[in-house]
């Protein structure tokens, strides 16, 4: 049975509660199916705008991708902890879980989910390892193009080279203190993994503050940074694959 339909199947909550974001399943959904690139800015609707209270369009787009990428730039390193909370259309309530993250420039990524189940996620370049209480999974993403472009994905929106993407289009919004990126997939093989992406940013440092992933079929993540530290020293060691 596949990953959307054993999805959809009614099961108990804790059954979900393994599905962290980046899980294999999910790794490999979110490329068909972790978020400052050459994009077509198309015109915002009254309905776009609708969906972000207290915000407005950015309308001087030359500017904001010199500021983004400048400011993106000066982020060599990420510590912080995270809130991940889950929306399934066949459950009621929400799931909730928390851990540890750790970022390296240009492409090293460390996600260790903590509560309520343990979960590790590492990039390193072109490997991913992927480990839970029961087992361990290493991908060598070059060796699948789906894989390949779900890391591209995940390294951009963090380090700030999404605006250099062609895989998205985006509406960029501000208020006083974040921008907000709204990036719709291009492809079909990627609008049929998820409807949106949104990326709250940090004004004052342009760091992520929050991560949201739209499925089209109804299902949300949506990911906080809590705690940041930046341009602290991290090992190597800890995005050992």
């Amino acid at each position: 049975m596949n990953y959307w339909m054993r999805k959809r199947t009614p099961k108990p909550t804790a059954t979900y509660q393994t599905d962290s974001l980046f899980s294999t399943s999910f790794c490999f959904t979110f490329i068909r199916n972790l978020t400052f690139f050459l994009i077509t800015i198309s015109p915002l609707s009254n309905s776009t705008y609708a969906q972000y209270q207290g915000y407005t369009a950015v309308t001087d787009m030359v500017n904001f991708k010199t500021q983004f990428t400048r400011g993106s730039a000066n982020i060599m390193t990420i510590a912080c902890d995270f809130s991940q909370q889950k929306t399934l259309t066949a459950l009621t309530e929400k799931i909730t879980s928390k851990g540890r993250f750790w970022f390296k420039r240009s492409n090293k990524v460390r996600m260790e989910y903590t509560k309520p189940f343990v979960y590790l996620i590492v990039i390193n370049g072109d490997k991913m390892l992927l480990r839970d209480q029961q087992k361990e999974n290493r991908i060598n993403v070059k060796t699948n193009k789906l894989f390949k472009q779900m890391n591209h994905i995940i390294i951009d929106c963090i380090q700030g080279n999404i605006m250099e993407s062609r895989d998205f289009n985006t509406h960029v919004f501000e208020n006083g203190s974040t921008f907000k990126l709204e990036l719709t997939p291009v492809s079909k093989t990627l609008l049929q993994v998820f409807q949106t992406i949104v990326l709250t940013i940090d004004k004052k440092d342009y760091s992520a503050r929050s991560i949201e992933i739209n499925e089209p079929m109804g299902d949300t993540t949506l990911i906080s940074f809590e705690n940041k530290k930046l341009n602290e020293a991290i090992p190597d060691a800890v995005f050992a694959p």
